[in-house]
Formats: C-alpha cells, structure tokens, sequence
C-alpha cells in the first residue's frame, strides 16, 4: 500500500529558478474527481502514469501509481474531465528533500505551487525563503479541484 504525504506552499518571489535541477511538462486529467478518490492519468515527459488516490486525512492519503504505455496515456486524456491541467514541474533539491514546484498553464495560468513529500506527518525539513503561505488544507488548491474551478475563476 502507498502512502502520500504532503505539504502545499505558494511561491512569493522567483529565486527558486536557480535551483532547478530538472524541468519537465505535465499533462493530466481526471477519470473521477470525487472527494472520495481520484484516478488521474498523467503524461510526464515522454511516459504515461495512471495514478488512485483516496480521500486526504489531515495530509495523508493512500496514493497507487502505474506506468502506462504513452499512447494509452495520451487516448485516456480524451476521456477525462475538463480542462486538462498543464503545467511544467521543476524539482528543487533541499538538504534530503525534492520540493516539486508547478508552474501552471492553460486555464491555471499564473497559479505557482511547491509541495514536498515527506515520510511523516511530523517530519522536519527546510522551508525555503521562496515559500509563501502554506495551502496544505485549501481544497481550492487540489489539481482535481483546478479542473472544476481553475485558477483563473476565482475573485
């Protein structure tokens, strides 16, 4: 069984970007977006992934991920639920952790968000000074949520 953990924060300046140790662009869509469960198909790159994951318990939640050939990645995208979520995923590397930092396009356009995985819901690490405010709990900021309210719509 997998487990998730992790921990959402907003950018508030670009010095991340130098940093970057690696860059690439995510397409993703949503099979099911209800609260209970998500399946998601995600092309990475040049792979494909089909992605289950439960309900979230405080920042936990089970998470099962496969790889899947690209092209039935690519024919499961026309299946899912509108828009699509683009954005280009950058990897940050702090002491012993990968921050994985969105840069979103398309109808999330100018949405920037940083999480870290962590093995524990209490586990330390390094807050960068780029890190704004943490939107761990904000529901606006889950991607299956981007989907019904994109970035974009909100006042």
């Amino acid at each position: 069984m997998g487990l998730e953990i992790e921990r959402k924060f907003l950018i508030k300046d670009d010095t991340w970007k130098s940093d970057v140790s690696k860059a690439f662009n995510i397409k993703q869509g949503y099979l099911s977006s209800v609260v209970e469960r998500v399946v998601r198909i995600r092309v990475r790159g040049d792979k494909g992934f089909l992605t289950i994951k439960s309900e979230v318990k405080n920042m936990t939640r089970l998470e099962y991920e496969y790889e899947v050939p690209l092209e039935d990645a690519e024919a499961m995208l026309k299946l899912c639920e509108k828009p699509i979520i683009e954005k280009v995923r950058h990897l940050v590397n702090i002491d012993k952790h990968t921050w994985e930092i969105d840069v979103f396009g398309g109808k999330n356009e100018g949405l920037m968000v940083a999480e870290i995985e962590l093995e524990a819901e209490q586990e330390t690490f390094i807050l960068p000074k780029w890190a704004g405010e943490e939107v761990t709990n904000d529901k606006r900021y889950y991607n299956s949520n981007l989907i019904k309210t994109p970035f974009n719509t909100w006042t």
